[in-house]
């Protein structure tokens, strides 16, 4: 690097001693010069005052927080009440949200993608379908499923042949989707200690949800999934499957008949895997409809399907996970 002399005091010096004035071309050779200097300014104007700087924007959750909470409260205390109280309640809990979230679904289907997967049929073989899982177990919900998929192709017969392929695949999905995985809640209300188990579920998938929330939102750097959801990081994740292994160990050592801890860290670990997959592939759905939100029913917290999301693909891993833990009676 070539040596810079010193600059005296009074500025640059030309060649007969009279102080010249500080060149006005580039510091620095990626700067780009003035083509036509301006004339410098006197030595005595002062600097002009630094550019004010924006405040310092605080982290936001985006939601209304408070109202969140409330609803989650409000929600949480109907699912125990009709757990521990009447589980035949708890079942239609179960049905009602069944149905409110295929309306969502197909509502949002029609409103962006043009396509009418019948509701009906739906919603009449969803509540079926639950009930089935519950009172003739495994075996009920395939059938009630079966023909719940029948029922939602010769019910779309009615109208024209255009679109009928499109309309027919989507309530097949959406039949799948929403109350055939809610069905394995109902199979696990069946054991002795259903509720138990369904409180297990419930606790473990919250609490994966809240550690990826609460620990992404503090230290969250490195985007885990950015084209489908922005907001998730590894580090969150990492939050939910501490949060949920630790839960996961509780609830088995204390709540499940013949339960051991271990089998909860297994089991706190496939519940993060599931549950945050689910809601991943809720917003794999909601991107591909251009929409932040399922519905406005819930204020903080969206629509129903904005919270079965994690729920739903859990429900079958904490089923089988159980079933081969402690079995299903």
């Amino acid at each position: 690097m070539p040596i810079v002399p010193d600059v005296p005091a009074g500025g640059f010096q030309d060649g007969h001693g009279r102080g010249a004035a500080h060149p006005s071309g580039p510091l620095f050779r990626d700067e780009t010069p003035h083509e036509h200097p301006q004339e410098p300014m006197p030595s005595h104007t002062p600097p002009p005052p630094p550019a004010p700087t924006a405040p310092r924007q605080k982290k936001s959750a985006g939601r209304d927080l408070g109202a969140a909470i409330g609803v989650g409260v409000g929600l949480g205390a109907v699912i125990i009440a009709s757990l521990f109280i009447w589980k035949p309640a708890f079942i239609g809990v179960i049905a009602v949200a069944v149905v409110v979230g295929l309306w969502e679904l197909t509502s949002r289907l029609q409103e962006r993608k043009a396509i009418k997967a019948p509701l009906v049929p739906l919603a009449v073989g969803g509540a079926a379908m639950v009930v089935a899982g519950y009172v003739r177990g495994a075996e009920g919900a395939w059938v009630a499923m079966a023909l719940t998929a029948l029922a939602v192709l010769v019910w779309r017969m009615t109208e024209p042949p255009e679109g009928y392929l499109k309309d027919v695949t989507a309530g097949v999905f959406a039949a799948f989707y929403v109350p055939f995985l809610a069905t394995f809640v109902a199979l696990l209300l069946t054991a002795d200690d259903g509720a138990q188990r369904v409180l297990t579920f419930l606790i473990l998938t919250v609490v994966s949800d809240t550690g990826a929330y609460a620990i992404g939102w503090r230290f969250g750097k490195h985007k885990l999934a950015p084209r489908i959801s922005p907001g998730k990081t590894r580090e969150g994740l990492v939050g939910a499957v501490t949060f949920a292994m630790a839960a996961g160990a509780l609830c088995m050592e204390f709540m499940i008949d013949d339960g051991v801890w271990w089998q909860g860290l297994v089991l706190g670990v496939a519940v993060a895997a599931s549950a945050t997959l689910g809601d991943l592939g809720e917003s794999m759905i909601k991107r591909d409809l251009g929409i932040k939100d399922m519905g406005t029913l819930l204020p903080g917290h969206g629509g129903i399907m904005d919270r079965l999301d994690s729920l739903l693909p859990t429900a079958p891993v904490v089923w089988l996970l159980l079933a081969l833990f402690v079995g299903t009676a």
